[in-house]
């Protein structure tokens, strides 16, 4: 594993806002991201219902989009968020665990280029998509 993955590894356990919502990183790799994020009641939004709060759903694909762009094989160094869309299509399943895949498909020497689909257990049918743009640091 590179330095740099290691590196986001690292950081992306020590944000207190991913610690807090417990956010699992499943994988990281060559521009990808999974992070999953276990559901708990003090993440409802909904007490009727308990589903999730987008918040939480926000801040799962906001975290996933960042850990993909450092993870991308040019190596950037570091990131943060330009710019970042996410399109709610249904709510999450009470009880399920939320993963967000994202994958930093494009690079240039300022801005790298995300997209991520949040899923429950029902894959097939996403909780919510987004795509991004973020910071590059330091792109060979």
């Amino acid at each position: 594993m590179s330095d740099k993955i290691k590196m986001a590894r690292q950081f992306i356990q020590a944000l207190p806002h991913s610690v807090a919502l417990g956010m699992h990183l499943d994988e990281l790799d060559n521009g990808t991201a999974v992070i999953s994020m276990p559901y708990s009641e003090k993440l409802i939004g909904d007490p009727k219902t308990g589903v999730v709060h987008g918040g939480a759903v926000s801040a799962l694909m906001d975290t996933s989009c960042g850990a993909a762009v450092m993870s991308h094989p040019s190596n950037p160094a570091g990131t943060a968020t330009l710019d970042l869309r996410i399109e709610y299509l249904r709510a999450a399943t009470p009880g399920q665990k939320i993963t967000t895949r994202a994958t930093c498909y494009h690079v240039t020497r300022s801005v790298a280029f995300v997209r991520a689909a949040a899923s429950d257990d029902d894959s097939e049918n996403p909780v919510a998509i987004a795509t991004g743009t973020f910071t590059v640091e330091g792109h060979k």
